[in-house]
This record gives structure tokens, sequence and C-alpha cells, in this order.
């Protein structure tokens, strides 16, 4: 599992008014090979996996607290 100190970005969806989609790919956009793009969410945001798999994205992810999701993406 990476730690938040492996991270090269991070991304907390908390602070985005709105639908966060859009903000979450331009990130993944611009993660290079090797990097790792730290995710933070209010909830395990599951239907964002199906899009990590098909861009060809591997994460893992962890519930840091009760209103705290952390996914770790990493481009395969």
């Amino acid at each position: 599992m990476a730690t938040t100190a492996d991270t090269d970005a991070r991304l907390d969806a908390r602070d985005i008014d709105g639908e966060p989609f859009s903000d979450i790919v331009a990130e993944l956009d611009a993660l290079g090979d090797g990097e790792t793009l730290l995710l933070v969410n209010s909830f395990e945001p599951e239907p964002l996996y199906d899009v990590l798999e098909d861009r060809g994205f591997a994460y893992e992810t962890e519930q840091a607290a009760a209103d705290e999701w952390r996914v770790y993406i990493t481009p395969e």
C-alpha cells in the first residue's frame, strides 16, 4: 500500500464545489509513469473504480476515518 508520503499529487474531493469528476480526470491525465495520485473523499468512490480500470490505472483504497477515504492511484 502506498502512503501519503509516497504520493506525487493530492486531490481532496471534499474541497471541490459540485461534481469532482472533471478535476479527478485532469489530475489523472497529469500523472507521469510511476507517479501516484492520492484522492481523498468523504465516501468510498466505488463508481470511479471501473473508470480507473478502463483508463489503465491501478488503485488501492483505505478508510482513514468515518468520513475519509483515501484512494492511491497509479498508472499501470
